[in-house]
């Protein structure tokens, strides 16, 4: 079947069928509808993607399929049929058989999916035992079975494993093998990339898809990036707001949409290789949702200046012991950071990019010494950092200030949001509380938020507005370093434009410095002058973003660059062939001695170690 004619098809002959979905949610006694008038259908072995930003209500729709919301608190209204079957008539007992049966789910935080005081293969197995006759030695064979074809390698030695032993990717196989233990018919996978490094996310969809072609299962696809729906969709639905604003074959929905929101949403997505053209970083061309009017990209004036640098990193080096057993006997050491060095200019910015574990994050903690580091030299406008004492310390930052990944963790839900901003400017003991108000009032605008917003709290702010207010805390004390740790790794892909549009501008009227810390390649390329590739906790190459994009050196940084998904389904790859090996474990024993890196100079400033 061309799954571009499904639309054509009678209901029947559909694996799902949506008609009319209304979901309502009880708010101060009163329904009020969340999503409106919804309908699609998903045909025998389709991927039909549904995408928008946060609270467009694309998992509302999911749950309200599986009926996994509260039906005291809410009300689903319309048709929801599978194979013919409709699913909102059904007694709950009945209901359950369907779930994880017929359909089943893999959510974002597979963490949060997992119990922790469970093995994963008694978790796995549960759900053999559920839906189907097996011994509990049958679903122990067939555990480690599907364990094996979603490829976690010694599956049988990790069947009694606990899931803190698992990495991101694999606590996110295991939630896989999970959802297809009883063969469904339906797999809904509601943002099961979002949380996992650019190559993980790429493993992740090849899994997908070749589970899906041996099985013959449908997929319903939740997801806000663009540039995962073209290279797995057959067809998209665009939501916005709890409405269904456009539906189309994927080829179509990219190169003809229609709807403002739409071509909004495609203008955003990064472009690996886009930035061939330009010497400096360029902001992202924003599309008024509304409107439909595109803004221009626009090149960057060149910021960077002075001969010497602002921060200078030497030899920086982080090992955590690991201890063990009855007296605590030290058996290992994690090697987090390995004699990283570089330097970051006035103006410039400065990506580390890695996947989680290779040493980035913790590379700016040890800088801002929220960990101290083993050995090293950390110099702010050649004043060593790591000697200073308490009252110095407080004074370098001043200097040097952190954005984090997570806004609202990073906010106090008790404080309003200008007691936030204003909170540093007064410990700190830059002015009077009078002063701070108008601080406040100013970094409020200069984020692109007003004055009177001061008074709210973080709960009652988006996910992108909330890392602006951080942003504006951070600007508040007036630094000249800015650490921004995976500071847009949470945000929708039109929020983060706007957030890195921010930051683009900020730069250039008050030349900041950014350590900009991702494990997104294509954002990377899009925002800095140079760029740091780490693995294991060292730095493997490092160059002008011209020179190390246009000219990757290291096998790693070229792993890396390849996973990135390109937002064009006519050229969609159907298998990038990523080995599924994970990171490699930086644990080493306790008398290892690493071995000194030596670096060979491919061009003007670009080096890779050997």
């Amino acid at each position: 079947m061309n799954p571009s004619t499904n639309c054509t098809t009678s209901a029947i002959e559909q694996v799902l069928n949506v008609e009319n979905l209304t979901t309502s949610f009880r708010v101060d006694g009163a329904w009020k509808p969340v999503v409106r008038n919804v309908s699609f259908s998903v045909a025998p072995g389709e991927t039909v993607a549904i995408v928008g930003e946060s609270g467009s209500g694309k998992s509302v729709t999911s749950l309200s399929i599986m009926r996994l919301l509260s039906p005291d608190m809410s009300r689903i209204d319309g048709r929801i049929s599978l194979n013919g079957r409709e699913l909102l008539s059904l007694p709950e007992h009945e209901m359950r058989k369907v779930r994880g049966n017929e359909i089943s789910m893999i959510f974002q935080e597979p963490m949060t999916s997992l119990n922790p005081l469970f093995t994963i293969g008694d978790q796995i197995s549960e759900a053999l035992l559920c839906h189907s006759d097996m011994s509990v030695k049958e679903a122990r064979a067939e555990t480690i079975r599907l364990l094996e074809k979603v490829r976690i390698p010694s599956a049988a030695s990790r069947f009694d494993e606990y899931p803190h032993r698992f990495s991101g990717g694999m606590r996110q196989r295991v939630m896989i093998a999970m959802a297809l233990a009883s063969k469904p018919k339906l797999l809904i996978a509601d943002e099961p990339t979002t949380a996992l490094d650019v190559t993980i996310q790429g493993q992740i969809l090849d899994l997908i898809k070749m589970l899906q072609e041996e099985e013959g299962t449908s997929v319903l696809f939740i997801t806000h990036d663009m540039g995962v729906v073209a290279e797995i969709a057959d067809r998209t639905v665009v939501m916005l707001r709890g409405e269904q604003v456009e539906t189309g074959a994927t080829a179509d929905i990219f190169h003809r949409g229609k709807h403002p929101y739409t071509r909004a949403l495609l203008s955003a997505v990064p472009v690996l290789g886009s930035m061939q053209a330009h010497d400096r970083p360029v902001r992202f061309p924003i599309t008024d949702s509304t409107t439909g009017v595109v803004s221009q990209p626009i090149e960057t004036p060149d910021t960077v200046s002075g001969t010497k640098p602002l921060l200078e990193v030497k030899g920086l080096t982080k090992r955590f012991d690991i201890h063990a057993g009855l007296f605590g006997r030290l058996t290992g050491r994690v090697h987090a950071i390995e004699n990283v060095s570089f330097d970051l200019y006035r103006g410039e910015t400065l990506s580390l990019v890695g996947e989680s574990g290779c040493g980035k994050s913790t590379t700016g903690r040890a800088i801002m010494r929220l960990i101290e580091p083993d050995a090293g030299t950390v110099l702010v406008e050649g004043r060593d950092v790591l000697s200073l004492d308490k009252h110095n310390m407080r004074e370098m930052r001043k200097s040097v200030q952190m954005i984090f990944q997570d806004p609202f963790a990073s906010l106090n839900p008790r404080m309003t949001v200008g007691q936030a901003i204003a909170e540093p400017y007064l410990e700190h003991k830059m002015g009077t509380a009078k002063q701070a108000k108008d601080v406040v009032a100013d970094m409020l605008v200069r984020v692109g938020l007003s004055p009177d917003m001061a008074n709210r709290y973080p709960h009652e702010f988006s996910g992108g507005q909330r890392q602006r207010i951080c942003i504006a805390r951070a600007l508040a004390l007036q630094p000249k370093v800015i650490v921004a740790d995976e500071s847009v790794s949470a945000l929708d892909v039109s929020i983060k434009a706007q957030v890195i549009n921010l930051m683009l501008d900020l730069q250039q009227s008050l030349n900041l410095s950014f350590l900009f810390i991702s494990h997104d390649m294509a954002v990377v390329e899009r925002v800095s002058h140079r760029v740091a590739v780490m693995y294991l906790g060292e730095i493997v190459e490092i160059g002008p973003r011209a020179s190390v994009f246009g000219n990757p050196q290291h096998e790693y940084t070229k792993k890396l660059m390849a996973a990135v998904p390109i937002p064009n389904p006519d050229v969609r790859r159907e298998k990038r062939g990523s080995p599924v090996d994970e990171l490699r474990s930086p644990i080493r024993e306790p008398d290892y001695q690493p071995v000194q890196r030596n670096y060979r100079t491919v061009s003007d400033g670009h080096f890779v170690a050997v």
